[in-house]
């Protein structure tokens, strides 16, 4: 079954305290992108405002938004004027002290094909997403979409091989990872962007498809003084055999563009059985916090 190919788009820019100039820095890069032929488009992590989860404030929790709040209204539009699939990352209000870390994925016209909720949620020094974020409950969702057959997992769901590997098992023919990564406050010595692509180049080997991964960039202060972050930017695409095909700028605000060849992951697949040869009688053990 031939699927040909596919163009995809994602952003990497800086965030700024300024809500109304990010969505316009967002649409002005999906905007180009669809210019070079991006026809699946990703946004970063929470692109609508600054990385929040720096510092605890219950404030911050007026910052989320409904699945049709203004934020994905815009989206919506702009994917049917451009005739494009779009990912819109946000901050979910589903109800009054219930919040999720989402992203909502609409068609090229403009119709909603589903929403997911980032299920790992991090907690460590300037990453304190558990006071803002439930875990999501949505299932690890794959979107047929006019253009492709893909899937969505947050930020730190793309270090958790088994999410990726049941979008696989579900038809997804790549992945993309909206995610807002970068220095680590406690060990400022450590650059985990090596780290972080290998290992997610290693989820589209094991699975032998596309991956595709989006960051925003740049020095965020915390709220209260208390330190930054320094996002890295580095999003990139790799193709089934783990090749890379295209790289975003380090430190850089920039777009990135790639052209997915789907034939290539039936070939990858016939070649390379590890779908085939998988054991999951034998995998029980998994299913334990704790072996």
């Amino acid at each position: 079954m031939n699927k040909g190919k596919v163009t995809i788009g994602m952003t990497q820019f800086t965030c700024g305290a300024d809500r109304e100039a990010n969505l316009a820095k967002a649409e002005s890069q999906i905007r180009e992108m669809a210019k070079r032929g991006a026809k699946v488009i990703c946004t970063q992590e929470l692109f609508g405002g600054m990385y929040f989860a720096q510092t605890v404030d219950f404030k911050c929790y007026d910052l989320a938004e409904p699945l049709d709040g203004p934020t994905n209204a815009r989206m919506r539009a702009l994917a049917k004027e451009l005739d494009a699939v779009i990912v819109s990352c946000y901050y979910e209000y589903a109800m009054d002290g219930l919040y999720y870390n989402a992203a909502a994925v609409f068609d090229a016209d403009g119709s909603l094909l589903g929403n997911y909720r980032k299920h790992h949620i991090p907690e460590g020094p300037q990453y304190l997403e558990k006071f803002y974020f439930a875990p999501g409950d949505s299932p690890y969702l794959v979107f047929k979409s006019k253009y492709a057959t893909f899937g969505v997992l947050i930020c730190w769901d793309e270090w958790f091989p088994e999410a990726t590997r049941i979008l696989a098992l579900k038809g997804a023919d790549f992945v993309f990872y909206p995610s807002a990564i970068g220095s680590e406050p406690d060990n400022p010595d450590l650059d985990t962007s090596a780290t972080w692509r290998d290992g997610i180049r290693g989820h589209g080997i094991h699975n032998n498809f596309y991956v595709c991964v989006c960051n925003r960039v740049g020095r965020e202060d915390a709220a209260d003084g208390s330190g930054f972050m320094e996002f890295y930017g580095c999003g990139f695409v790799s193709d089934p055999w783990g090749r890379l095909i295209a790289e975003g700028k380090r430190d850089e605000e920039d777009i990135i563009v790639a052209e997915l060849d789907l034939d290539e992951i039936k070939r990858a697949r016939d070649i390379l059985q590890f779908h085939r040869d998988r054991r999951p009688d034998s995998y029980g053990e998994i299913l334990k916090m704790g072996i």
